[in-house]
């Protein structure tokens, strides 16, 4: 198949940046030709990139999960101490607005489309390799898991629907420090119940039902 056009990928790339700002903002029902005017394309070029609206949820998914998945790559990179990559990450996690993934994921699309499965893959082992690394180091509590982790991140970014959490930010990234001073060891109490993983994660609804 021909490949397409610098201008058609600069587009699909503006409806998908736009589509992940307004879901953000105002929940994944957005009217698509709302989309459409802040991606600054048509309604005709928005569809003919993402016919269904479940197609531009799925790819405004795999946008996101890559994103966090670069800042966690980055984290490792450009921090010595592993408990420092950890706390750079779930900073920066919670800028991307990591807890707007989870309204998202209960919609019809496919779960299991291929693009998804290899972006949630690359997610998981680059947050397991930050939290296991600062485990390793001594560093963080040995009775949390990635899960604890990642339900942490998702329930202080969840965004309310319709707001656009225009002050947010300043509670969200406060709480978080109070919560990352809770993981770093030696622990200060004894935690009930077992250390989430993704897997504990991944049988559970989002919507934390």
């Amino acid at each position: 198949m021909p490949r397409p056009r610098a201008d058609a990928l600069r587009n699909r790339e503006r409806i998908v940046t736009a589509a992940r700002e307004m879901f953000v903002e105002s929940g994944a029902q957005v009217p698509l030709d709302e989309i459409a005017r802040r991606a600054g394309v048509g309604n005709a070029t928005l569809y003919r990139n993402f016919p269904e609206r479940d197609d531009l949820v799925r790819e405004v998914v795999v946008s996101l999960m890559a994103r966090i998945t670069e800042r966690a790559q980055e984290a490792a990179e450009r921090e010595s101490d592993p408990f420092a990559a950890l706390r750079r990450f779930t900073h920066a996690a919670a800028d991307e607005r990591i807890g707007a993934l989870c309204p998202m994921l209960d919609g019809d699309f496919d779960k299991h489309h291929p693009d998804l499965d290899a972006e949630r893959t690359r997610l998981e082992e680059a947050v397991e390799g930050l939290v296991e690394r600062a485990r390793a180091a001594g560093r963080l509590r040995a009775d949390v898991g990635v899960g604890d982790l990642m339900v942490a991140v998702s329930q202080l970014t969840r965004p309310l629907p319709g707001t656009g959490c225009l002050n947010m930010d300043r509670f969200v990234h406060r709480h978080l420090q109070v919560f990352l001073d809770g993981l770093e060891a030696p622990a200060r109490s004894e935690l009930p119940g077992s250390a989430a993983t993704l897997e504990d994660l991944r049988s559970q609804s989002c919507s934390g039902s």
